[in-house]
């Protein structure tokens, strides 16, 4: 909870508006949050069995402590991520997978893993795997097609923030691809 909750000052903008932890400053985190964290989860993991708290709190603490984005060790993070999956079948611990598979070995690999959960019903009416979609799709390079999926998203979302943000990210896609800044 700390490795999370130190991010907190950092996620909304002075107007509510959703800020993607890559796009995030960082200098905002919880240093003491951070540092806390760290040392709690390092002390835990070489203790008996690690469920799936203790594998969230370990890659929580792999994004807390790179300087920037860019300096996240993706590789790293991929295989904490497959395990909470063995553990515990769970559709957001697989989306989140998708995402570092996506930095490590490419967006179209993740693409591939966000539609196997199609037809999981627990996720299947949710925002999230259009989110994650339009994102994959926009690394790929596909800007129309993550247009549609951040509108889809956008659709179904109760968040007026979530909605508001995936809302600019299509309108961002569509001025780029209309040649405007």
């Amino acid at each position: 909870m700390l490795l999370t909750d130190a991010r907190r000052p950092a996620r909304a903008g002075p107007d509510g508006s959703l800020i993607p932890m890559s796009e995030q400053d960082r200098s905002l985190w919880n240093v003491d949050h951070i540092a806390e964290g760290v040392a709690l989860i390092t002390d835990a993991l070489p203790r008996g069995t690690t469920g799936p708290y203790q594998l969230q709190a370990a890659i929580a603490a792999i994004h807390d402590e790179a300087p920037n984005a860019m300096a996240t060790d993706w590789p790293q993070i991929v295989a904490p991520c497959e395990l909470p999956m063995r553990v515990a079948d769970n559709p957001v611990v697989a989306l989140n997978h998708a995402v570092a598979v996506a930095m490590v070995r490419g967006a179209r690999e993740a693409l591939d893993l966000v539609a196997s959960l199609g037809a999981d019903e627990r996720i299947a009416g949710d925002h999230r795997p259009h989110a994650v979609r339009g994102h994959l799709l926009e690394l790929a390079g596909d800007r129309e097609a993550a247009r549609v999926a951040y509108l889809e998203a956008a659709r179904r979302t109760t968040s007026v923030p979530q909605q508001r943000y995936l809302h600019a990210r299509a309108g961002g896609i569509t001025d780029a691809c209309d040649g405007r800044p």
